[in-house]
């Protein structure tokens, strides 16, 4: 089974940024995408970012403008730059591995544990 270990998460102020990684326990399948989803409190798991093997990237209205995805294919790794955050981007963060239109569509096939994400005001 494929591992995605998250790190980054932690609290920070409204305005502010912070940088999640993903981890892959091994290379990742050649045409898969990641990606990034959050769950807060009393909510669904939503989709927040997704890149696809070549780069194409796609965003959740509520994050575009503010967010960045990007990934490493070679240290089978993906980031999520997260600027200008607000209150209502607390949530604990996801990562996922699934092919690239599946993403978009807001499933996956492999999901990280989550790191927690704090915004303070």
């Amino acid at each position: 089974q494929v591992q995605l270990v998250e790190s980054g998460g932690g609290l920070v102020q409204a305005g502010g940024s912070l940088r999640l990684s993903c981890a892959a326990s091994a290379r990742t399948v050649s045409g898969y995408g990641m990606g990034w989803f959050h769950q807060a409190p009393g909510k669904e798991r939503e989709f927040v970012a997704a890149i696809g093997w070549i780069g194409s990237t796609y965003y959740a209205d509520s994050v575009k403008g503010r967010f960045t995805i990007s990934r490493d294919n070679a240290k089978n790794k993906a980031s999520l730059q997260m600027n200008s955050l607000k209150r209502e981007d607390t949530a604990v963060y996801y990562c996922a591995l699934d092919v690239f239109s599946r993403l978009r569509a807001g499933v996956s096939e492999y999901w990280g544990q989550g790191t927690q994400v704090t915004v303070s005001s």
